[in-house]
């Protein structure tokens, strides 16, 4: 059972309410992690500009965007990112056995390999990366901002990762299994 009352739109305050309206529209539904979030109006906000800042202003495709977010939910036991972000990269053109690989890291692409490689390291060293990690995403063709934009695709999951464990928040996507 959730641990934070998820907000119904029905009923929600106007603070939220175009927010709430916004993502509906975005994914057809309103995705329990963000009725959750919606608590807090500053937190909707800020995760909702930070989900279009980099989906509709970044350089980093769609796929790998959602690659890097499973591979960050299932080394953090996150159910929902899990299964939220394998239906998007499938969405995206992803298949299944793409999507199951990059959970752990893993890619048959090298550029997509270095970036989940990257991502984990991030995950499991809280940031401290060192030069060669950095320059192992420059030699796989990746930008300097395009690097950041990598970072930041960690830092967004990490939040909703976070958010979904920590206040249980109930799965609404086909479930998905994680992989050690």
């Amino acid at each position: 059972m959730n641990r934070i009352p998820l907000i119904d739109r029905a009923s929600a305050p106007a603070s939220v309410a175009g927010t709430l309206d916004a993502i509906h529209g975005a994914f057809g539904a309103t995705p329990n992690m963000f009725r959750t979030v919606a608590q807090s109006p500053a937190a909707l906000n800020a995760l909702w500009g930070f989900f279009g800042a980099l989906g509709n202003g970044g350089s980093i495709d769609t796929q790998l965007g959602e690659k890097i977010a499973v591979a960050v939910a299932n080394r953090n036991d996150c159910h929902y990112c899990l299964a939220a972000h394998t239906a998007l990269g499938r969405k995206a053109g992803a298949s299944a056995a793409e999507m199951g690989a990059a959970q752990t890291g893993q890619s048959d692409d090298p550029r997509t390999a270095a970036a989940l490689a990257f991502a984990l390291k991030l995950v499991e060293a809280r940031g401290q990366v060192s030069e060669a990690d950095v320059q192992a995403l420059r030699s796989a063709g990746f930008s300097d901002g395009q690097v950041v934009e990598i970072v930041a695709h960690v830092a967004l999951n990490l939040f909703t990762n976070y958010v979904n464990v920590a206040f249980a928040v109930p799965v609404d996507f086909p479930s998905v299994a994680l992989r050690r």
